[in-house]
């Protein structure tokens, strides 16, 4: 029975050591390996083999971790820029301003926004392995230089820092729930940061936004800007995966559930929409719970 080519890209076909010791037996000349001119600046090859690994379901190989703090990396830096509205913003300011904001707004974009990304993908490693796949992220080096570059000069965000990639068998329904397990970790992501955020700003003591409108980069100012921007980043992340096209999420679990999809993408539109046309004020919801939480600590 021929060899299933998939099969490659988990373990190393035995009879390739034995087709090479007879193309060398016969002095074949091959093509020059050009994959080490086709890596990208960042040092990465496109094309990386699969190696098993025994450990846990939580469990991180030394490569996953680089792919992921590359990513995680050139994401804050991207983010970074646009907060500081990219060379227009640098131009409006100069160039010392400019580069402060972008080394303050980091850390705080990270944290606020970090987790969206990084989580989204998390959840889909871990359905993916449940059902005893393998499955790691790889960051896509073309993707990455591309946003922090619209980023810088554009001032706005847009890229694909990269994939969890996943290889075994799986059936349709099974697919389903590997995708849908990153936007539902955005959605989950989305609820906890209400009671999250309205801790924080009860501790830090902020009662409105209007208190601080006008106390500039204070401690106050970033701990607001860090739960407004968690909330949105987890909404739009999770509605941009839902949607039906290409190799995003929302495709793979309309394939399996039509129902499933339609009652996930819905969920983010109504309350984006919502919130986006002021029928709601989520964090009007976040002061009211923050005051409640500080009403009680002060009994």
């Amino acid at each position: 029975m021929p060899r299933d080519p998939r099969a490659s890209r988990l373990e190393d076909d035995p009879f390739d050591r034995v087709r090479l010791i007879q193309e060398n037996s016969q002095q074949q000349v091959r093509a020059p390996d050009l994959s080490q001119v086709l890596q990208s600046l960042w040092g990465m090859a496109h094309s990386q083999p699969v190696h098993h690994h025994k450990g846990k379901i939580w469990h991180f190989s030394k490569e996953e971790k680089r792919h992921l703090l590359l990513a995680t990396g050139a994401f804050t830096l991207a983010l970074g820029f646009m907060t500081a509205r990219g060379m227009m913003g640098m131009l409006a300011v100069g160039l010392i301003p400019w580069v402060v904001t972008v080394l303050i707004m980091m850390p705080i974009m990270l944290v606020a926004v970090g987790p969206a990304f990084l989580f989204h993908e998390i959840g889909h490693k871990l359905v993916a392995k449940h059902y005893g796949c393998w499955a790691e992220f790889r960051a896509d080096p073309q993707g990455l230089k591309f946003g922090v570059m619209i980023a810088f000069v554009l001032g706005f965000l847009f890229m694909a820092p990269g994939a969890v990639m996943v290889a075994g068998r799986v059936n349709r329904k099974q697919n389903g729930h590997i995708a849908a397990a990153g936007p539902l970790v955005n959605l989950g992501l989305f609820l906890i940061g209400i009671p999250l955020g309205a801790i924080l700003l009860s501790i830090v003591g902020i009662s409105s936004a209007a208190i601080i409108s006008e106390q500039g980069l204070s401690i106050p100012a970033m701990v607001l800007f860090a739960v407004r921007y968690w909330l949105i980043a987890n909404l739009v992340l999770g509605l941009f995966n839902m949607l039906p096209f290409g190799p995003l999420d929302g495709l793979k679990v309309k394939e399996w559930s039509e129902g499933a999809f339609y009652t996930l993408i819905s969920i983010f539109i109504i309350i984006g929409l919502l919130w986006y046309l002021d029928k709601i004020d989520i964090m009007s919801w976040v002061f009211t719970l923050s005051h409640l939480i500080s009403d009680n600590l002060l009994l």
